[in-house]
């Protein structure tokens, strides 16, 4: 099995929204992994049409990279 190199955590303003198998890959998990933590809630997502995404900005929260976000959230 090869693993692809963890890819950086866009800026919400950028890209304000990700794939759930682009999430996942910044916890190391394959694609089935990331879909089963998205449905358990451990990854926020949201639900655009058909489309599973998740939030840039709450998965830096969730990774504490934006304490302030967080601050301001709770």
């Amino acid at each position: 099995m090869t693993t692809s190199p963890v890819p950086a955590l866009p800026d919400p303003q950028v890209q304000p929204t990700m794939t759930v198998p682009e999430a996942g890959r910044l916890f190391g998990l394959e694609r089935a992994a990331s879909y089963n933590a998205a449905r358990r809630g451990d990854i926020p997502t949201i639900t655009v049409g058909r489309r599973l995404l998740v939030p840039t900005a709450k998965l830096r929260v969730l990774l504490g990279l934006d304490a302030q976000a967080a601050d301001t959230a709770a």
